[in-house]
């Protein structure tokens, strides 16, 4: 039976933070949509001190921060953006338009079609996240999106140069110097200088999180976000200063980031717990690094490789580093993650910045039900049919009459019948006084 070393904050003390969140933004996408670029301008105002008459970046302001680049700093954006176009491509391929004659003159298929316009949100408010105009840009590019516009705040009063040039790079339609709800509100809603898009997507804090749910069904959404999770699986294959430094190396994201230990060693779990307070002391993101761990981390010691997956998909983790002499048995038997990152020679720093795979990536355990951003998120799977001989139209039509009629749906059956009669040479009755029983001697 597995032991709690250490435990996070009680799940009442996330929910009163929740809530809080919820009334902020609620009240700010109401002002967004009544007043427009003013409440835009406000906000920018109020919590960036940001202000400008337009908030979409020139061609000379984009070049600009380019050119602050060095040539190093330039390839190695460009080296993380090929990793992560290329996998996106392999995923874009796998994904088929069909077209099949199930019975003989029935066609049914299906068609991948991207949304038409996109709006990824760049976190840099805190950090400049350029890994994140790779993974949304290039992926909605890569899908076919045909607009696509980003929104990224100002990084110490002005746009961070490394985010601008990676949503350059990128292939963004049009960039936005604009951060926070404010942000996701204008791409959602519109304003009367920007257009409203299809799809939002990204990362973001708490509000920008919470802006995107609320946003939901007016316009679609990558998935529901939180904090940065992160999920260490080990056991005596590995060592503690590797454990604490990949759980202190995601919960730097921020004081509401979750850092969880599972092991089946008890020794293990207490030297990692020593080698985070070690750690700590030096970490030059330590300020935020301590305060997620100590309100939100967990060390968890287990049994057995049963039970941890059993807690590991409980927990249903955003990222989850496994690092055991057999990783693959999580591979295997794990159902509930955003992503594994499987063995001590790969980590989620590299899923963040340069592998391919993409990191914006299901929290809150919604990995439950859904997987991260990818190609598809862009793409609508929409079918279509076609009946192309009389003798089908009979065939199907006749069937379906009789399924309307156990409905009760007159009008549904009525299509149905008149197709019968017009290509089945069949004298059925108008469905409108037709009984079911009628319909079953059809």
């Amino acid at each position: 039976m597995a032991t709690w070393l250490k435990r996070g904050a009680a799940a009442e003390f996330k929910k009163d933070a929740d809530r809080k969140v919820r009334d902020i933004v609620e009240g700010t996408l109401a002002d967004i949509e009544a007043r427009g670029n003013v409440a835009i301008r406000e906000l920018s105002i109020k919590f960036d001190n940001w202000d400008r008459e337009d908030y979409r970046l020139t061609d000379a302001e984009i070049q600009a921060c380019i050119d602050t680049l060095s040539p190093q700093d330039l390839k190695d954006i460009e080296f993380a953006q090929t990793q992560v176009r290329n996998f996106a491509q392999i995923q874009r391929d796998s994904m088929k338009d069909v077209e099949v004659e199930t019975l003989r003159g029935v066609i049914l298929g299906h068609k991948n079609i991207p949304v038409n316009a996109a709006g990824c949100y760049v976190p840099g408010g805190k950090y400049p996240l350029l890994a994140s105009a790779h993974m949304s840009v290039i992926t909605a590019k890569v899908a076919g999106v045909p607009r696509v516009i980003t929104c990224a705040p100002p990084f110490k009063g002005k746009p961070a140069p490394a985010i601008v040039a990676a949503q350059a790079l990128a292939g963004a339609d049009a960039i936005y110097a604009l951060g926070g709800i404010q942000a996701v509100g204008a791409m959602a809603l519109g304003t009367e200088s920007i257009s409203p898009v299809d799809i939002l997507v990204g990362p973001g804090n708490a509000f920008v999180a919470e802006a995107k749910r609320q946003l939901y069904g007016r316009v679609g959404i990558d998935l529901f976000a939180g904090p940065t999770e992160t999920l260490i699986i080990a056991d005596e294959s590995v060592d503690g200063e590797m454990c604490a430094t990949d759980i202190l190396g995601q919960v730097e994201h921020g004081p509401d980031s979750p850092g969880v230990m599972l092991t089946n060693s008890e020794k293990l779990a207490r030297e990692t717990m020593a080698e985070i307070e070690r750690l700590l002391n030096i970490l030059p993101t330590a300020e935020h690094a301590r305060k997620a761990w100590e309100t939100f981390g967990e060390v968890i010691v287990a049994d057995s490789y049963e039970e941890m997956v059993q807690i590991a998909d409980e927990i249903a983790s955003e990222h989850v580093q496994v690092m055991t002499q057999d990783p693959d048995y999580f591979l295997n038997n794990m159902t509930n993650y955003g992503a594994l990152f499987l063995g001590p020679r790969t980590n989620v720093a590299y899923g963040d910045k340069a592998i391919g795979t993409n990191h914006t990536l299901p929290t809150k355990k919604s990995a439950r039900y859904t997987g991260g951003l990818w190609v598809g998120k862009f793409l609508k799977t929409c079918t279509y049919q076609k009946v192309t001989t009389d003798a089908a139209s009979a065939l199907v039509g006749e069937y379906c009459s009789r399924l309307c009629g156990l409905e009760g749906f007159s009008g549904h059956g009525e299509q149905a019948n008149l197709r019968v009669r017009r290509y089945g040479k069949r004298d059925v009755p108008y469905a409108g006084t037709a009984t079911p029983s009628d319909k079953t001697k059809a």
